[in-house]
């Protein structure tokens, strides 16, 4: 009979055992948005270590968003941003070395569907958010088209700003959660791909449909041209030669599949 195999336990450093542990009364309810926790000696004296031990452990849990502090006071539980988190879950996509078509694969679901749940559920304060948005993006095609150069950055913004408004409008945390990071791995290839295709009228043309459609609540109509709008990026970053199946990390960087 073959042994098992196991791996090395893993000694994790004692302040990483105190946020460890502070995190978990957080996270099972004992601990509330709101609450102070105990001061830094009581933790110190409850935890059997130092205080500077239970300073560095607090430090994480302020880094991670799981506590603030105001002033000189102690430190509150708090909540996280939800897309604070999400960014996380980026990083996260590219250590795994995801590659430009599974990020595609689940925007081109992700995407729609946001899209169709904003479709009836939009309000006219981020309409205008919208129509403000198309109107700074409609100046810049302007620019392009009779000659001039507009800053590529500012254009893919608009872009992200443009989703990231249907998503909030979308009023579902988990989708929001579930776009966040996969909005983000498409900047760099909207960086690349712009410059080279010159298709900044037909973003323009994509959003103003999507816009169209959402003002009418036409959910139906709001789904299909946010599904053309996605398939229509896909065939951008075809035409520019870049890796589909490349590491998302090394595409960022405008590698072709040659």
């Amino acid at each position: 009979m073959t042994e098992p195999q196991f791996s090395v336990i893993e000694r994790l450093p004692t302040y990483r055992l105190v946020y460890n542990a502070i995190q978990n009364e957080i996270m099972s309810g004992r601990l509330n948005v709101g609450d102070r926790l105990p001061s830094e000696t009581s933790l110190a004296e409850q935890f059997g270590v130092n205080r500077s031990t239970v300073r560095e452990g607090i430090r994480l849990l302020e880094e991670s968003g799981l506590v603030t502090r105001s002033g000189a006071g102690r430190p509150r539980v708090a909540l996280p941003h939800f897309l604070d988190l999400a960014s996380r879950a980026s990083r996260a996509l590219i250590l795994h070395s995801v590659t430009f078509r599974e990020l595609w694969e689940a925007a081109v679901i992700i995407e729609p569907a946001t899209a169709e749940y904003a479709a009836t559920r939009i309000d006219e304060a981020h309409l205008e958010r919208l129509a403000a948005n198309i109107a700074a993006m409609e100046e810049m095609v302007l620019t392009v088209e009779s000659g001039g150069r507009v800053d590529t950055d500012a254009f893919v913004s608009l872009d992200t700003e443009f989703h990231e408004i249907i998503s909030e409008s979308a009023s579902n945390r988990v989708l929001a959660l579930a776009r966040e990071p996969v909005s983000r791995l498409f900047i760099p290839a909207g960086r690349i791909m712009l410059p080279r295709l010159n298709t900044h009228r037909r973003v323009l043309v994509a959003h103003r449909h999507i816009y169209d459609a959402l003002r009418g609540h036409d959910a139906p109509q709001v789904h299909e041209w946010m599904k053309r709008h996605m398939e229509d990026f896909k065939r951008g970053y075809d035409a520019t030669g870049l890796a589909i199946d490349m590491a998302l990390d090394a595409a960022a960087l405008g590698q072709t599949a040659d």
